[in-house]
């Protein structure tokens, strides 16, 4: 099982990671989506430093403070489940994998710190 939660929780570090790197470079791809969703783009940083924090905390989780990491991955699921909502409400569905992909990450990582 603690190998299961590492290769999940490493996937989910990268994957989150990588997206907040795209918010803070102001990738072409996040601002579009950001107005199909009816995001302000001044939001858009905030929105990256969460993703980053997340990250930093599921690999604190790893490196050994656990509360942190599931703390981390809690807030992880409560942030995607925005982001999955803000796409229902504005029915952008095309894209919706990607929210709903970084949901599924975030509620795996939650799930094994809490087992483990």
């Amino acid at each position: 099982m603690f190998a299961a939660y590492v290769m999940v929780t490493v996937v989910t570090i990268v994957a989150t990671a990588g997206i907040a790197l795209a918010d803070f470079t102001g990738a072409g791809f996040v601002l579009a989506n950001s107005a199909e969703v009816g995001l302000s783009p001044s939001w858009i940083p905030l929105l990256g430093w969460l993703k980053a924090a997340g990250a930093v905390g599921l690999l604190l989780g790893l490196l050994g403070v656990p509360l942190v990491g599931l703390a981390a991955a809690a807030g992880l699921v409560l942030f995607f489940v925005g982001a999955v909502v803000a796409h229902v409400r504005a029915r952008v569905f095309h894209n919706i994998a990607f929210p709903g992909g970084y949901l599924a990450l975030a509620i795996g990582s939650f799930t094994l710190a809490a087992v483990q």
